[in-house]
C-alpha cells in the first residue's frame, strides 16, 4: 500500500487562487502521479485528474456530496439544499425531477426560444457600431429560460435578472467585490423565486404544468412534503442560472470561429457531424470550472492508495479535457478528433462525469449542448459582423474564466 503523495506546502490555498485551472495539472506533473494530498483552507484535499481516477471519483459507495460545497459556493453558485449537495435515494428523488424537465420535446421547445431570442437581438445590433456578444448571449439566454420554466419577466427587469445570474457564476471562486457581488446576487434572486413558488401554490400565478416553476413548485420529497420555499427557489434557479451560464460557451463558440476561420467554412458546407464535434470540443478545449468536489464516505483502498473515511476530494475536470494519454495534441483546437471518442463518461468531463440519473453528471448538458448549436449556426450562417482588435488573451488564474473583452463583434448584418 503507497502513501498517497504530498506537495509538501503547509497550505495551498493561495496557490490554487494564482494557478486556478493549472493547480492540479502542474503538481501532478511535478510529483509523477496523478493524485496527491495537499492542503486547502486548511483541510486535508485529496487532488486528481484523468479517466481512471474520474470513474473512481464517481462511485457512489465510496464518495458523497452532502456538505462538500464550501460555504462561499452555497452563499453563491449553487444555493442551500439543491440537488448538488444531496445523496442516495434524496438525490435520485430530486435528479428525477429535473430530468422530467429535459424531454427532447422540451429541450427543443427551449432551442427554438432561444433561435428566435437571436434574430430578435440581432435586429438592434444593426444599429449599433459594436456589440459585446458575451452580454447579449447572457441577456438572450435570460429571456428564453424564463419563458420556458414560466418564470415572469417584465422588460424592465430584464438587465437586473439577468446581470444577478451572471454575478452568481462569476462568483464562484472569486474572493472581494465578485464574491460579494453574487452573494447579494443570490439573495436578490431567491427571494424574487421565492415568491413566484408562493404565488403558484395560492393560485395567484397560473402556468403551464410542464414548466419547470410548476414542477418545482409542486415537487414533493420523499417524504410526501412539498419542498420548503427557499429550496424551491434554489432549485428554479438550477434550471435558469445554469442556462445563462452556456453564455460562457457561445462566447468561446465565437471566439473558435474567428481564431480557426476554416472551421466556419467547415460548418458552411454542413459537413456530416461537424456542428457535433465543434460543439463539443469548445467544451473540452476552453476553460469553464475547473474542479467538482466529494467526500469519500467510508475507508476503502484503490490503485494501492488508502483513502481515509471523510477526506475531501478534488477531480480536476480541465486537466482530464486536456489529458494527453486521453486527447492527442489536447492543447489544440481540433473538432475532428471526436470522430474517435469512444463516449466513455469519465473521458470528457466539461460538466461532470459519471451517470445522469444515479450520478452527479449535470443532466443540463443536454441544454447546453442545444442551445450552442443554436448559436453557432446563427453565427456562422445567419450573421455577418466584423471582430476588432482586442484583447482575447484569458488568464486561467480568474475562475470562470473571461477575456477582459468578453469578445466585441461589430459591421453586423442579419
Amino acid at each position: 500500500m503507497h502513501e498517497i503523495p504530498r506537495d509538501g506546502v503547509p497550505d495551498s490555498t493561495l496557490s490554487f487562487a494564482w494557478d486556478g485551472y493549472l493547480f492540479i495539472t502542474k503538481r501532478c506533473t511535478r510529483l509523477g502521479t496523478d493524485l496527491f494530498r495537499s492542503r486547502l483552507m486548511l483541510q486535508s484535499t485529496v487532488c486528481m485528474r484523468g479517466e481512471e481516477l474520474a470513474r473512481l471519483f464517481y462511485d457512489n459507495e465510496r464518495f458523497e456530496r452532502a456538505g462538500v460545497a464550501p460555504s462561499r459556493l452555497q452563499q453563491t453558485l449553487f444555493g442551500r439544499g439543491g440537488v448538488q449537495g444531496l445523496d442516495g435515494n434524496p438525490h435520485r428523488c430530486r435528479k428525477e425531477m429535473f430530468l422530467s424537465l429535459m424531454s427532447a420535446e422540451r429541450i427543443a421547445e427551449l432551442a427554438e426560444l432561444s433561435a428566435a431570442q437571436w434574430h430578435r437581438s440581432a435586429a438592434n445590433w444593426e444599429r449599433r457600431s459594436q456589440v459585446v456578444l458575451f452580454d447579449e448571449a447572457c441577456e438572450s439566454l435570460c429571456r428564453a429560460v424564463c419563458a420556458w420554466t414560466g418564470i415572469p419577466l417584465v422588460e424592465s427587469e430584464v438587465r437586473r435578472r439577468t446581470d444577478d445570474f451572471v454575478a452568481m457564476i462569476d462568483a464562484g471562486a472569486a474572493i472581494g467585490p465578485r464574491h460579494w457581488r453574487g452573494r447579494w446576487a443570490r439573495n436578490r434572486a431567491e427571494r424574487w423565486i421565492e415568491g413566484l413558488v408562493e404565488d403558484v401554490r395560492h393560485h395567484r400565478l397560473t402556468v403551464d404544468e410542464d414548466c419547470a416553476l410548476y414542477a418545482i413548485s409542486w415537487h414533493r420529497d420523499l417524504s410526501g412534503e412539498l419542498l420548503d420555499k427557499r429550496t424551491a427557489a434554489v432549485e428554479l434557479i438550477n434550471v435558469a442560472r445554469p442556462t445563462v451560464a452556456v453564455a460562457w460557451y457561445i462566447m468561446f463558440a465565437a471566439m473558435a470561429l474567428h481564431q480557426h476561420p476554416q472551421c466556419r467554412e467547415r460548418l458552411l458546407a454542413a459537413e456530416a457531424y461537424y456542428l457535433d464535434y465543434f460543439v463539443e470540443e469548445v467544451r473540452r478545449f476552453y476553460p469553464f470550472f475547473p474542479v467538482v468536489a466529494a467526500r469519500t464516505r467510508r475507508e476503502f483502498e484503490s490503485k494501492g492508495y488508502r483513502f481515509p473515511k471523510g477526506e475531501r476530494v478534488l477531480l480536476d475536470l480541465y486537466g482530464t479535457n486536456h489529458d494527453p494519454r486521453l486527447w492527442d495534441d489536447p492543447h489544440t483546437f481540433m473538432p475532428e478528433r471526436f470522430r474517435q471518442w469512444k463516449r466513455s463518461p469519465f473521458s470528457f468531463i466539461p460538466q461532470g462525469g459519471g451517470e445522469y440519473l444515479d450520478g452527479h453528471r449535470c443532466p443540463g448538458e443536454w441544454i447546453t449542448i442545444e442551445l450552442m448549436k443554436v448559436a453557432v449556426m446563427f453565427l456562422s450562417t445567419s450573421l455577418r459582423y466584423s471582430v476588432p482588435q482586442q484583447d482575447l488573451r484569458m488568464s486561467l488564474s480568474r475562475i470562470p474564466a473571461l477575456p477582459p473583452s468578453r469578445f466585441v463583434i461589430g459591421n453586423v448584418q442579419i
